[in-house]
């Protein structure tokens, strides 16, 4: 097992090679550290600017081994890795973080939402489905609207559905293919909120600024922070964040949507979990440009044993996804004085994939 915290000339894996993976392996090589991906698919985009590339499915024991030998620690991308994958390299004697238990509780929105609530995290109301009678019953429980999402995988507003008329149940249960369900009570909220924090391990734990989202089809379309909220708002994020993160023993960094649903009886602000995300998150992507230590390099900080990084904003920032052919409105974007254009190094670009995002300053 390396001694922490890691010097530089260490090598970082990433289970991933999308453009989260990307921007971690250039935040990682800034700091000294080199970097090997895990992906199964052949010169994927942060496979293009790290040291090497494993290719081969997340579960694959074979490469799972020689990932762990290569590398000092891993870490991973996105949230649908295997948990069993983390838990080999774990058991193989691989530094993992965040480890297997954030994983597999994020992975699954009934446990996900249970924690929560354990930790003075609150959710929305809410019923797990397994069965059409399952789904009778809690939406006569939990009222209309209500929406329906599976309990594992899907994102960007894919593997869910809104019912809005008991009688269109058996119909929004078909659409999900039938699978585990939760059906979640409607938040009517003001705004979205999301909060990006860090814990180091030592147990520090690192907040930035609040970020108010804008979502077009069930998709991120712009984040504008630091958001315009009052210092009570702030403070109660951080309190979320810091509950959340320690009670996983979390390394690394973390996404955290809210709901603002505005002051509740006593004046106090109101916020919701609406879901968390165990890794760097599209609403941090501002941070890039808009602090001095952006998410990519804090959670790289985190998992080798660095001391956490500042999280003050030096300035407010606007950033909007580009999503399939609006990346070809580089040139136009490139020449904006105030704006700074990333690319992810995609090849193709299709309806709604995301190709970059450009951070504005305001």
């Amino acid at each position: 097992m390396p001694q922490l915290p890691l010097p530089p000339g260490s090598t970082l894996g990433v289970l991933g090679g999308g453009q989260l993976g990307r921007m971690l392996a250039q935040a990682a090589s800034r700091l000294g550290f080199d970097v090997v991906i895990l992906d199964p698919e052949p010169d994927c985009p942060a496979a293009r600017v790290a040291r090497a590339q494993i290719t081969a499915p997340y579960d694959d024991p074979d490469a799972l081994q020689a990932l762990g030998r290569l590398c000092d620690v891993v870490t991973f991308e996105f949230e649908n890795v295997p948990a069993a994958s983390v838990e080999t390299l774990a058991e193989a004697g691989a530094l993992v973080a965040p480890g297997p238990t954030a994983l597999s509780v994020a992975q699954d929105r009934v446990d996900e939402k249970t924690y929560l609530n354990a930790v003075g995290a609150p959710t929305v109301a809410f019923a797990a489905v397994t069965t059409l009678d399952d789904l009778t019953a809690a939406v006569e429980t939990l009222g209309l609207p209500a929406l329906l999402k599976t309990r594992r995988e899907g994102y960007d507003g894919k593997g869910q559905v809104w019912i809005r008329d008991a009688a269109d149940a058996p119909s929004a249960f078909d659409a999900i293919g039938r699978l585990p369900a939760v059906l979640e009570a409607a938040a009517v909220f003001q705004r979205e909120l999301s909060v990006i924090a860090a814990r180091g391990r030592d147990g520090v734990v690192a907040v930035y600024p609040l970020g108010e989202n804008v979502h077009r089809n069930g998709v991120l379309k712009t984040t504008t922070a630091p958001a315009a909220v009052d210092s009570a708002t702030q403070e109660r994020a951080e309190q979320i964040a810091a509950a959340v993160l320690d009670g996983l023993d979390y390394v690394g960094v973390m996404g955290i949507e809210l709901f603002d649903m505005g002051p509740d009886a006593e004046g106090k602000p109101e916020l919701l979990v609406n879901e968390v995300a165990p890794r760097v998150h599209n609403t941090g992507h501002w941070t890039q440009d808009g602090c001095v230590c952006d998410q990519f390099e804090q959670h790289v900080r985190a998992v080798v044993g660095w001391p956490l990084g500042p999280t003050e904003a030096h300035a407010r920032i606007e950033m909007t996804n580009l999503l399939g052919d609006e990346v070809a409105d580089w040139p136009a974007l490139a020449a904006e004085p105030k704006a700074r254009l990333h690319l992810y190094g995609k090849r193709q670009a299709r309806a709604g994939r995301k190709m970059a995002h450009v951070n504005r300053i305001l």
